[in-house]
């Protein structure tokens, strides 16, 4: 399973949803978009959104830290 989230360090919402994986312990990728142009041009491109949290669980895009959909997403 490949997961991707795309963070700001000052994003409230991005530190919940990397604390909900570590305590359910599901390995992640996060890329900080404030720092890496191209990560933040491939968050667009896959969410249409600006704004983060986004989050890329199998290439299901899930904008903002919604729980049940991420449990859907990881067949919890």
């Amino acid at each position: 399973m490949a997961i991707t989230i795309y963070t700001t360090p000052s994003c409230g919402y991005c530190n919940v949803a990397k604390n909900y994986f570590r305590e359910n312990r599901v390995p992640f990728t996060e890329y900080d978009v404030s720092r890496d142009q191209r990560r933040a041009d491939e968050m667009v491109k896959k969410s249409g959104q600006m704004g983060v949290p986004v989050i890329d669980i199998n290439g299901r895009i899930i904008v903002g830290f919604n729980k049940s959909e991420i449990e859907r997403s990881l067949h919890r």
